[in-house]
């Protein structure tokens, strides 16, 4: 059986779609499977994993929302995966490459969302990104510190999605995944997580409709799904016949304009920053309790399910990053909330 499907990837997939096949391979090497091919086997890898599932309790932009319909870390992944493979299909790219590198793109994260990020640079690691910590989590962490052992493509894609520097949306040569796959999973993290963020703002009634700027919707789409159609179809007709993928000026302008509208106007909140404070101050308080827990040699929490590692500072980052945001909570009302007490009980 994944003999065919290598077949039908050599027959059907576009000259730019990566074979599974033809990988580069895993640090380990393994008999293949009888199914599966290499990416299936890493696309499933990672949906059953611990790091996955813990995806469903950390914040994607809104802490504790009072509506259970808004975005978490694992929706988020979620619909990045439905773009991603939306494009791939459409261009006859390596469909199940494209969706293993979209599952584990985010679960290397910290809880609060970028609140636990900026604590870790603050305090432990000025250059910690989750992009470079999801492949840490997949390679090391996962299976008892035994690591997944992905391929190369899938762990390459991972950790170059992430937007930073001069080109927050596309990529240089320095960050350009290897793979056509990779750049698609770059560009629908950003597509999925514009979009979806504007509307929990706008469902929060933090963003009132009539503040977005007429520009973007008029570009964009006046709808949700709208904008969504535009991007995903400006894609998809920008990157036929191509080995690199590519968005039309005027969209990626909009595109731009719509991410820093969300940073002006929703990620940098005063209401929504008064509680991120509140989540740093929790993370503060846990990782100076972890760090006083490592010199006296006393066991971490039992919800922290992580190898130690040889650093100290490594282990307080793997302990802060991989917990969920119900797990720090947990964890700081354990340490530092009384408990109460019942006179007359023993």
């Amino acid at each position: 059986m994944r003999e065919l499907h290598e077949q039908f990837e050599q027959e059907y997939l576009s000259p730019y779609g990566t074979k599974s096949a033809q990988t580069r391979g895993r640090k380990i090497p393994e008999t293949p499977d009888e199914i599966r091919t290499e990416f299936m086997r890493d696309r499933d890898r990672i949906i059953h994993s611990e790091s996955f599932r813990r995806l469903k309790h950390k914040t994607q932009v809104f802490l504790s929302p009072a509506s259970d319909t808004f975005r978490t870390r694992l929706t988020h992944t979620l619909e990045v995966s439905q773009i991603a493979r939306t494009i791939a299909r459409s261009l006859r790219v390596n469909e199940d490459l494209t969706e293993a590198i979209a599952l584990g793109h985010d679960v290397g994260h910290t809880p609060f969302g970028h609140a636990g990020e900026r604590i870790i640079q603050k305090h432990l690691d000025p250059h910690f990104k989750h992009a470079t910590h999801s492949v840490r989590v997949l390679s090391t962490i996962e299976k008892n510190g035994q690591g997944l052992n992905l391929t190369t493509e899938v762990l390459d894609g991972i950790a170059k999605h992430s937007k930073t520097g001069q080109n927050p949306i596309l990529w240089s040569d320095k960050d350009k995944p290897l793979t056509i796959e990779g750049q698609i999973v770059r560009l629908a993290d950003i597509i999925a997580y514009v979009n979806h963020d504007l509307q929990d703002a706008l469902s929060s009634g933090l963003l009132s409709p009539h503040e977005i700027p007429r520009e973007i919707l008029s570009t964009l789409g006046e709808s949700h799904a709208a904008r969504i159609n535009t991007l995903v179809r400006d894609v998809i007709l920008h990157s036929q016949q191509s080995a690199e993928i590519r968005i039309s000026e005027n969209i990626l302008t909009a595109l731009h304009n719509l991410r820093a509208f969300l940073f002006d106007k929703v990620y940098t909140h005063p209401e929504l920053q008064k509680e991120m404070t509140k989540a740093e101050n929790i993370l503060l308080a846990l990782l100076e309790h972890f760090d006083k827990l490592i010199d006296r040699g006393d066991p971490f929490p039992s919800l922290v399910h992580i190898p130690v590692s040889s650093s100290k500072k490594q282990t307080l980052i793997d302990c802060l990053a991989f917990m969920t945001d119900t797990e720090a909570m947990r964890i700081f009302y354990q340490i530092y909330i009384p408990k109460s007490f019942s006179w007359g009980t023993r």
